[in-house]
């Protein structure tokens, strides 16, 4: 009918495994470290909620076969935290994922179970107010340093220290160094993330993390 307005498109999940890619067994995953820069210039991380869990997560997911890695580590935040923005395409780092189960079945050199994938920073334009897993996965903006206490894995810390480093080039330095300097984590250990980081890009068949 003229002028009758039209129902928005709902937004759904991919579910499955069908199109999913693999690379010598590792099943292959991207995922994002949404951010945004406040109006007090101060640097924000989006993180959400998996049920019966008190930590917090980075949208993460499978890579399939009709996108590219960037359209599904934009596609994960879409899905499981309500948002869309504009991708980094230098990716954070390049890490293997196993878990608990997969990692005391197989040995930790062994594929078999395991993800591989890239996490990238990605920059929040738009938040739905309904979004195709939030049923499952609430969205919590934090502050880098809150976001470090309540980072599930190691590999997130990692992701986030690295976002930091790069944050320096584009937000104030100050804002950046603060968020380091109030981080529960080790001080050592985020002076030698830089290092570490590179380390886990040029051998990211042999870092593993549990996801």
């Amino acid at each position: 009918m003229a002028g009758e307005a039209m129902a928005p498109e709902k937004l759904v999940a991919r579910k499955g495994r069908l199109r999913q890619r693999y690379n010598n067994e590792y099943r292959l995953v991207a995922g994002c470290v949404p951010y945004r820069v406040d109006k007090d210039g101060q640097l924000e991380v989006l993180m959400v909620s998996t049920p019966s869990r008190h930590d917090l997560v980075f949208p993460k997911g499978g890579w399939e076969d009709d996108e590219d890695v960037y359209e599904a580590a934009c596609r994960e935040a879409l899905e499981e935290a309500g948002v869309r923005g504009t991708i980094n395409r230098d990716s954070l780092g390049l890490w293997v994922f196993r878990s608990k189960s997969s990692q005391s079945e197989q040995s930790s050199d062994s594929p078999r179970g395991a993800c591989k994938g890239h996490v990238f920073a990605l920059e929040v334009t738009e938040e739905l107010e309904q979004w195709p897993e939030q049923d499952t996965h609430g969205r919590r903006w934090v502050s880098p340093a809150d976001s470090y206490g309540l980072c599930r894995y190691d590999w997130m810390r990692e992701a986030l220290t690295a976002l930091l480093d790069r944050s320096s080039t584009w937000t104030s330095p100050v804002v950046a160094a603060v968020a380091v300097a109030e981080s529960p984590a080790a001080p050592d250990q985020l002076n030698e993330h830089a290092g570490m980081c590179m380390n886990m890009m040029l051998a990211a068949d042999r870092a593993v993390a549990l996801c």
